[in-house]
């Protein structure tokens, strides 16, 4: 077994490569059968080789951007979802190539047909291999060790992965090291879940010592040291965390990158605004537009714009839960779209929010939030963004200890380029459901353990 676990990558990268290979040998056939005879001056096989090259460098960063070639990583329909994005978003930037090259508008039907056959073939390319590799590679075997509280929130997310995990134990780390030790050989992974600063290093060094995978969930302290600077002035090792958030330069740039996407955005969507807008109104005659006080950088409270999807009376009660019976029948259609949030390219444009960001959390929420979770005010480092981190790896329901581990990895990690990921990935996420599903029902919030979230941020 653990010879086979050392081919797994090996496995990837051959399974991606012949998928990248094939996308190049479909818009070759494509490029010399359509659109090189439409070319008046043609070119040499330097320059057949450049605009092949080009759709392929297309191909694998948008796939890799997308999260596309994690075959034995992501869920089937991640896979997929990502696949069909790269190529499609591969085939339009390819097409004004194409255009260039020509000098002239030329028939997109070749470069639909091509998109249409990689999907079918991206498809059944990943179930192939998805299933060979659950074949070769089962779940593997792990024990949860944990601190004050049961961690049955996390058992149940890693439970929804069973192709790739298989939760067979749980223990509290109270039990004392030598059993935990004892029990740790026994399986394939140990998992270690809110424990105690002093425990979860000890345990940690004797999995490393026994060469035992370890899963930890990591504690804001954890997120911020991952980002810091190594300091090798002397032969003592240092780290340095800057605790500035984004410097004068990445700000400036990032208020370029959301004046461009913003007006770009609002043109184009404009008449989609219209329509909703007038589907609103004709509906039940209230307002268009939805404003709430939400928080931004350094907490400064500005007003939200938002389409309303509930009723004029419910709009500003109380936070969305699941199956909420507020939301209009126009409400769930622009929820579904996800486009009840167009609105807020303005709050982008006026430079009250920014593209990519913390998500704008109600003031009212928030108060709440910080008694309990004291460090969710970390997240006003930066502007609030329409999306973000925990926008793209949470959900609207993800409890506000985890909403502020994602933000404080996004602000501490920040680059133009994280910025370029995460709005290609939003893309992906559109055509997600419990994205932006409601808390349950009995809850008030998004808080659903505060006793337990008082442990957390204790050690």
């Amino acid at each position: 077994m653990k010879k086979r676990k050392g081919y797994k990558h090996l496995l990837n990268y051959c399974a991606n490569l012949i998928m990248i290979l094939f996308e190049m040998m479909c818009f070759s056939y494509v490029w010399f059968v359509y659109y090189n005879p439409l070319m008046t001056n043609k070119f040499g096989e330097r320059g057949h080789w450049g605009v092949i090259g080009l759709y392929v460098l297309l191909a694998f960063f948008f796939t890799q951007s997308l999260g596309g070639f994690h075959i034995g990583y992501l869920e089937a329909s991640d896979i997929f979802s990502s696949h069909a994005l790269a190529i499609i978003m591969s085939a339009v930037v390819e097409y004004f190539i194409v255009v260039l090259a020509v000098r002239s508008y030329v028939s997109v039907y070749p470069l639909v047909c091509m998109s249409v056959i990689e999907i079918i073939f991206s498809i059944i390319w990943t179930m192939l291999v998805r299933n060979l590799y659950q074949k070769l590679y089962p779940p593997r075997r792990m024990l949860v060790i944990y601190g004050n509280y049961p961690p049955d929130d996390l058992i149940a997310k890693i439970n929804s992965r069973k192709d790739k995990y298989n939760i067979c134990m749980s223990v509290s780390y109270k039990v004392g090291y030598v059993k935990l030790y004892t029990m740790a050989k026994e399986y394939e992974a140990v998992v270690l879940c809110d424990l105690p600063a002093e425990a979860r290093n000890q345990i940690m060094k004797y999995c490393y010592q026994e060469s035992i995978r370890t899963y930890v969930t990591p504690k804001i302290s954890d997120i911020l040291l991952s980002a810091a600077d190594d300091i090798h002035l002397f032969d003592s090792p240092l780290l340095l965390l800057r605790n500035e958030g984004l410097t004068i330069d990445q700000r400036f740039f990032k208020r370029i990158e959301d004046i461009v996407f913003s007006l770009i955005g609002i043109i184009i969507s404009s008449p989609l605004m219209l329509i909703i807008a007038v589907c609103i109104k004709l509906y039940d005659g209230g307002p268009v537009f939805f404003k709430q006080p939400r928080y931004t950088r350094d907490n400064e409270v500005f007003m939200v714009l938002k389409f309303r999807s509930m009723s004029v009376h419910d709009a500003d009660s109380k936070i969305t839960k699941k199956g909420d019976t507020r939301v209009t029948p126009v409400g769930k259609v622009i929820r579904a779209a996800h486009v009840d949030e167009l609105p807020q390219l303005f709050n982008i444009l006026k430079g009250e929010m920014s593209l990519v960001g913390p998500r704008p959390e109600w003031k009212t929420v928030v108060d709440k939030y910080v008694e309990v979770v004291p460090e969710f005010a970390l997240r006003t480092k930066v502007k609030a963004g329409l999306t973000g981190y925990a926008q793209v790896y949470g959900k609207y329901s993800t409890t506000p200890y985890d909403k502020v581990r994602l933000d404080i990895k996004y602000i501490e990690n920040y680059s133009l380029w994280l910025d370029l990921k995460l709005i290609l990935l939003t893309v992906k996420i559109l055509f997600k459901k419990d994205k932006t599903e409601g808390v349950d029902e009995y809850q008030s919030n998004a808080l659903r353990n505060e006793s337990a979230d008082n442990d957390k941020k204790q050690v």
